[in-house]
């Protein structure tokens, strides 16, 4: 009895950082192509043949995933056309290991395989796919220091009373990690707090403002909430706020 081999469709990516001799009649895209083409012969025997469709990205850098060969290259991987994406090496696909974890999310929801032709990078087979698995181990552990990194510099920067971002409150304006007083913003805010020290009473203040046309930084009608907030906000008197603790600040 005679069965039918399953064919394996194997896309080829190519990718070249410069623009440089891409106008060759022959150049660094085509001898990346024709050695995955022979790769993919050799495997004829395991049902490969590759797909005709070009996915060439010329003068793209491998630090990003913005590509427009590789977005349509993981598209037809979405829509499964794709069974094996093979490149010349890992480089050419991408240099960055969390992106490469974001690319093999979308493999693993069709099943598609990777193969590195010049790395004996295959995952295909048992052992390529251990090497993955721990690939992106390391780069969930790169991630997760990086996060942690960021997270302890933001705090050491909060702690040193710098204005490590968000919108500068009213009074004030950004500056190289820092917040200084807005001339007119800041007579509008003097006039908030002394009005409030005669009225006694936020409802008060803020229909005394509606009828002298004071509004906030956006030209907007400050409401109870809003006066509340200006009023008990510790930035006023010289103070940055990290998670429940309060630091002097380096502004006025």
């Amino acid at each position: 009895m005679n069965y039918k081999k399953q064919i394996i469709r194997c896309a080829i990516y190519t990718r070249k950082s410069s623009e440089e001799g891409l106008e060759q009649d022959f150049n660094s895209l085509h001898a990346q192509r024709e050695a995955c083409e022979a790769y993919i012969k050799s495997q004829k025997h395991e049902g490969w043949e590759f797909i005709e469709k070009h996915y060439d990205d010329g003068g793209y850098s491998g630090g990003n995933i913005e590509r427009p060969a590789l977005k349509e290259l993981l598209a037809d991987v979405s829509a499964g056309l794709v069974n094996i994406i093979v490149v010349y090496k890992i480089d050419r696909l991408t240099r960055s290991l969390h992106d490469f974890s974001k690319i093999v999310e979308v493999l693993d929801k069709t099943g598609t395989s990777f193969v590195s032709i010049t790395q004996h990078f295959n995952t295909t087979t048992s052992m390529g796919r251990l090497t993955l698995n721990m690939l992106l181990s390391f780069a969930q552990f790169e991630r997760e220091v990086t996060g942690e990194r960021i997270r302890d510099k933001y705090a050491a920067s909060k702690q040193k009373g710098m204005w490590m971002g968000g919108t500068a409150p009213l009074g004030y304006f950004r500056k190289d990690k820092k917040i200084f007083p807005e001339e007119i913003q800041a007579k509008k805010l003097n006039l908030i707090f002394e009005k409030y020290i005669e009225l006694k009473n936020v409802t008060k203040l803020k229909h005394w403002l509606e009828e002298n046309d004071v509004k906030s930084q956006y030209d907007l009608t400050l409401t109870t909430g809003n006066l509340y907030k200006i009023l008990v906000n510790r930035v006023y008197v010289g103070e940055v706020p990290h998670k429940d603790k309060w630091y002097k600040g380096l502004h006025d």
